[in-house]
């Protein structure tokens, strides 16, 4: 295994960070690898938005679901979908465009969640850690409003950075699935029951399948802020399709 899988294998989610403060030198290396990231038809249909002012910190932390440690992180970004610039550039050079549609939107999407997944990389090849925050996906007004985010522009990712803490470092990565039960040959077939199960056996050493699956489907599938994220993301997705 080389360094580059070995890492990928290891990088955990960090949510605790020491005070060991991220160099300017750092956070460049981490954008240049973030903006070096494969992109459709090397458009680069994002713009990242390096959080610095600590009162937006403040208030991202909370309006994200209220989780403190995006405050105190050594480093915020926000990778935005970003077909306004293309927009405004075909405009800008006589083109008459149509209107963006959805295509559009899952393009930029795509493209900046690849953008976000290399910085993610890079950080932790210089031992920093990260976690990503989809909460920034909800409370879309208020996003809008602190992030003066405008029509076709829309928050698909936001990372927050930091030198890990040793209890962070030592904490097990969560067992992943296995490989049979991710990958399917050719074509995808609908999975059965036992399927099902075996997949998330894994989840359910300590309960009944039935028991875990009701769990988690109340803690995350029916929970307020997956409600809401979908009805932001009904909002943004109507800049595209009204």
């Amino acid at each position: 295994m080389n360094e580059v899988i070995r890492e990928l294998h290891e990088r955990k989610s960090v949510r605790a960070f020491t005070d060991q403060e991220i160099t300017p030198d750092q956070k460049k290396e981490i954008l240049l690898a973030a903006m070096a990231a494969p992109t459709a038809g090397n458009q680069q249909l994002y713009t990242i938005l390096d959080i610095t002012d600590s009162d937006l910190k403040q208030k991202l932390s909370v309006s994200c679901d209220h989780q403190p440690f995006i405050a105190k992180a050594g480093m915020v970004l926000i990778f935005c979908a970003d077909f306004r610039k293309w927009y405004d550039t075909f405009k800008e050079g006589g083109c008459q465009p149509r209107k963006p549609g959805m295509g559009e939107l899952m393009l930029a999407v795509s493209d900046a969640n690849i953008a976000a997944q290399n910085a993610v990389t890079a950080a932790w090849s210089m031992g920093i850690g990260s976690c990503y925050i989809g909460d920034i996906m909800e409370n879309c007004e208020t996003h809008q409003d602190l992030l003066h985010l405008p029509e076709y522009v829309f928050p698909a990712a936001m990372l927050v950075f930091g030198y890990p803490t040793l209890q962070q470092q030592q904490r097990p990565k969560p067992q992943r699935c296995r490989l049979e039960d991710i990958v399917q040959e050719n074509c995808y077939r609908v999975r059965n029951g036992e399927e099902l199960r075996r997949m998330f056996a894994k989840e359910c050493s300590a309960v009944p399948f039935e028991e875990w699956c009701r769990r988690f489907c109340e803690r995350k599938y029916h929970s307020g802020f997956s409600r809401e994220m979908s009805r932001s993301v009904a909002v943004y997705a109507g800049d595209f399709t009204g």
